[in-house]
């Protein structure tokens, strides 16, 4: 109803309903705002349909927040009233009864009895985390919980966690290699064993008094023709021993030739590449110069009556350029009276 005037006349009824309602509404939020914020209110170009809905669900949304914060206020101070009564009741009890079970078991029920009733009145969702703060508790071991402490103790959990996994993890791969060197061991050690002396097979030669004996089952069984490689080996050690002399008369006459080399210094390694980059620069200058001729024929005379065209070709385009020109300025000069153009 902002597009009103403040004092116009409403016929329809419903305009006339929408308007009492948002009258109430701003009653409302204006009641709310003088009772948050003395003498002081929304600006009259504020007052509109947008600033009345928010405003409307601010102040509901406080009222229920002020309603919840007096509800745990009434319920601390009936709960200290019960504190205090019961403390004044166990103190009468101990100036009548001298024993102290009683008291101990008065203040057990009472506790009982508040903790019963709290239980009671909290929501499916309250309980349902009192119970696993209650079992966290115990798992953990903490006799004090709060949810700080009980989330610092599932962090901590967590990265315990995951480190012995990684142990776990780096004791399987040690156990498994471990496993396989000691297989790889045992196979070794059972090549490696030496023959049993007992171990001997008689063949059909016995009756000539001839026993065979037959390499042991499992042990280490060299190659046969180990021996022949053995002599072959020190037939060619013999060889190259005798060839020794000769080789070093070769290096020493080699290297006599070679000293008369002089080796560069580091400074005539630095003058070469020096000369080496200028004649680089030098190269690249005349590639750029040559580019600029690629196209033309390799022979010299039809290369330079090539040329002669080309420059004949830009004296025509200079010349037609300067014509157009000409004519372009002659257009646009203003014509001054008197005068008459060519």
């Amino acid at each position: 109803m902002a597009h009103l005037p403040p004092h116009a006349a409403i016929f329809s009824p419903s305009l006339a309903r929408a308007a009492a309602s948002s009258a109430k509404d701003w009653s409302y939020v204006d009641a709310w705002l003088q009772r948050k914020f003395p003498d002081r209110g929304p600006p009259p170009f504020e007052r509109n349909a947008e600033t009345l809905r928010i405003l409307l669900a601010l102040a509901s949304a406080n009222e229920a927040a002020d309603e919840e914060k007096a509800l745990i206020a009434r319920l601390e101070v009936e709960t200290l009233q019960q504190l205090k009564a019961h403390e004044q009741s166990r103190d009468a009890a101990q100036t009548e009864d001298s024993p102290d079970h009683i008291s101990n078991n008065a203040l057990q029920d009472a506790r009982e009895a508040i903790l019963t009733s709290l239980e009671s009145s909290l929501t499916r969702e309250g309980q349902t985390a009192l119970n696993a703060m209650a079992s966290l508790a115990l798992q953990t071991g903490n006799p004090l919980p709060t949810p700080a402490t009980l989330g610092s103790e599932l962090i901590s959990l967590s990265a315990r966690s995951a480190e012995l996994e990684q142990t776990i993890s780096r004791i399987r791969t040690l156990t498994a290699s471990i496993s396989r060197e000691a297989e790889a061991m045992s196979k070794l050690s059972a090549e490696l064993r030496p023959p049993s002396p007992h171990h001997h097979h008689h063949g059909p030669s016995e009756e000539e008094g001839q026993e065979e004996v037959l390499p042991p089952m499992g042990g280490y069984h060299p190659p046969p023709n180990l021996s022949i490689q053995n002599l072959e080996t020190q037939r060619r050690i013999k060889a190259l021993s005798s060839r020794l002399p000769e080789l070093r008369d070769k290096v020493a006459s080699l290297a006599k030739s070679v000293g008369g080399i002089p080796s560069p210094s580091i400074e005539q390694v630095r003058q070469d590449e020096e000369d080496y980059l200028s004649l680089l620069a030098q190269k690249k200058e005349l590639d750029a110069q040559v580019k600029a001729f690629h196209g033309l024929p390799p022979d010299t005379e039809q290369a330079r009556q090539e040329l002669e065209s080309l420059r004949a070709e830009l004296r025509r385009m200079t010349l037609r350029r300067d014509e157009v020109f000409e004519g372009l300025v002659e257009r646009e000069t203003p014509r001054k009276p008197g005068v008459t153009r060519r």
